[in-house]
């Protein structure tokens, strides 16, 4: 998908113009003229080029940019190929995605490199649409060739005016009503209020609209609908969206809105005498299939919300945009003016590869220890930008409990007052997390702030004179740990960083005591310091300190 903001709204004016297509008066080529929609709205939404779609057996040359290509150019898309991948002569990869209509089929794409999961997952949702789109056009076109037929008998003859006849009079006119009504829900936007009223107003029972976990978005109509315990509720949806017609259930019509094949919302309506007739389950699994889009469009805006503020957050780090990124932020409703800190967190090899579980665990964290609203995911890292000086040992443990067995890394750069110093807040709090990682204290937090002397060793511009000083020192461990493999200067940073401390030292080197007394001789021996001289501690601390830093500054 094009990485534009307004992507969601896109999405949803293509749901409307499918809509809009079935409703249209029939015609010869409807069912060609939404299947256009789909070809010109999937390759709007996506980098993806619609190479066809595969309808009643039938292949549709649609692809709005003229490929020409026809079913012998793909490879086993019928059948049991819906919604897997296929094979498209001279397409890197290609996707056929199940368009779930009365005769199903699919809409085959193909594009220069593997589409991520939210465009297929867009592709999905417009495929589900344009099926709905053609049943609504086939039952229109059905509707209105009974009435027709109708209209032609009662032209022929008057005695064919019997009770029956206008009782299919009748019918057809409900249904028209019906599809017509909540059609109009869809189109102009109503939502889940709309959408319950609507239904009530077409039924006269009390409506509702829940998500499937039963907690109510909307309702309509006087009294009381029935709950339903949260064991009877599962069996309910499984048998619903088994079935894909309504259910009679617990005093109620029940119809289960589906989103991908995974059920999304609950259409609920008051039966408690069992006396809803054909048309009070018709208006319920309409309604179901507008609730269907109204998920769909509700998702989108909210990936493109989501995807409008990680833009902002790495637009800020970056130093992008300047005075632009107010509007945008006031756009969404965010606050840059209060003071901020720019946080890092990192997590271990596992969960850098799975980006998206270390997200949603620093988003809960963040929100139960209140650090802040504003995340960003990149490839290994999570940027929160932080509106107030947290609990960060608190926000620490909160991640580390969401992850699960993996421990994370954290760095908090230096307060922000304003736009412009994002950028360097940012950069302390990656410098945070490598001096971290360098002074081998990794899956800890780690405050700019408190650094003290490597924050000072670290804004000098001139490393040369820090070099100097650190090799002046330590030159002869430095070059007996690289020849030897071993871990002296490490060593002798964590022992004056303990204050002389055997067992504090030990620990936090994992080794024994006896093999940090053996290790401390060989510092003695190689180096010849008398580490006993508050000078030469000092200068040591200091040397090893210097040392650190360079090591960490030279990982950026």
């Amino acid at each position: 998908m094009t990485n534009t903001d307004g992507s969601g709204s896109e999405q949803l004016s293509a749901l409307r113009r499918l809509v809009a297509a079935s409703l249209l008066p029939p015609r010869a080529d409807r069912a060609g003229h939404i299947l256009a929609l789909v070809s010109d709205a999937a390759e709007a939404l996506t980098p993806c080029v619609t190479v066809g779609i595969i309808l009643e057996g039938g292949w549709q040359d649609v692809g709005r940019r003229g490929r020409g290509a026809d079913r012998c150019d793909v490879e086993s898309v019928l059948g049991s190929a819906a919604g897997k991948p296929v094979t498209v002569a001279n397409m890197p990869w290609a996707w056929a995605f199940a368009i779930p209509a009365r005769v199903p089929g699919c809409l085959v794409v193909g594009a220069a490199a593997e589409l991520p999961e939210r465009d297929r997952g867009e592709l999905r949702a417009l495929a589900e649409a344009a099926g709905a789109a053609l049943n609504n056009a086939a039952d229109r076109v059905d509707d209105r060739a009974a009435a027709a037929e109708l209209q032609t008998a009662e032209l022929q003859t008057a005695e064919l005016q019997t009770a029956e006849l206008k009782a299919a009079n009748l019918v057809l006119r409900r249904r028209t009503e019906i599809h017509d009504r909540l059609t109009q829900v869809a189109l102009r936007g109503e939502g889940y209020e709309g959408l319950a009223t609507a239904v009530y107003a077409l039924t006269g029972r009390a409506a509702a609209v829940e998500d499937c976990r039963g907690n109510l978005m909307a309702r309509a109509g006087p009294g009381q609908l029935p709950e339903i315990k949260p064991a009877d509720r599962i069996d309910l949806i499984q048998r619903a969206t088994a079935s894909r017609e309504p259910i009679q259930a617990n005093g109620c019509v029940f119809s289960v809105a589906l989103l991908t094949g995974t059920p999304v919302g609950v259409v609920k309506l008051a039966d408690p005498d069992r006396s809803a007739g054909d048309a009070e389950h018709m208006a319920v699994e309409y309604a179901a299939a507008v609730l269907s889009m109204e998920a769909a469009r509700v998702q989108s805006l909210d990936e493109s919300h989501a995807r409008a503020r990680r833009n902002l957050v790495l637009d800020l780090v970056a130093g992008r945009d300047g005075p632009a990124v107010l509007g945008r932020a006031q756009a969404l409703s965010y606050d840059l003016s209060r003071p901020h800190r720019v946080v890092s967190v990192e997590a271990g090899s596992r969960a850098a590869r799975e980006i998206d579980a270390l997200l949603h665990a620093v988003s809960r964290a963040a929100a139960a220890a209140r650090v802040g609203s504003l995340l960003a995911a990149r490839t290994s890292d999570v940027i929160v930008l932080a509106d107030t000086d947290a609990p960060w040992e608190r926000f620490h443990a909160g991640v580390n409990a969401e992850l699960r067995g993996t421990r994370c890394s954290i760095g908090v750069g230096g307060r922000c007052e304003g736009v412009a110093e994002f950028p360097r807040s940012y950069r302390e709090s990656q410098l945070a997390l490598r001096i971290q990682r360098a002074v081998g204290r990794a899956e800890q937090v780690t405050v700019y702030d408190d650094l003290g002397v490597y924050q000072v060793l670290a804004a000098e511009t001139d490393m040369s004179a820090m070099e100097v000083f650190a090799r002046d020192w330590l030159g002869t461990l430095l070059d007996y740990d690289a020849v030897h493999g071993a871990q002296l200067v490490t060593t002798l940073g964590e022992y004056l960083e303990s204050g002389g401390s055997y067992d504090t030292s030990a620990t936090a080197l994992s080794v024994h005591r006896s093999t940090l007394k053996y290790r401390l001789r060989r510092i003695r021996e190689v180096s010849g310091y008398d580490l006993s001289v508050p000078d030469t501690q000092f200068n040591l601390q200091l040397a090893t300190r210097a040392w650190r830093t360079l090591q960490a500054l030279r990982q950026a």
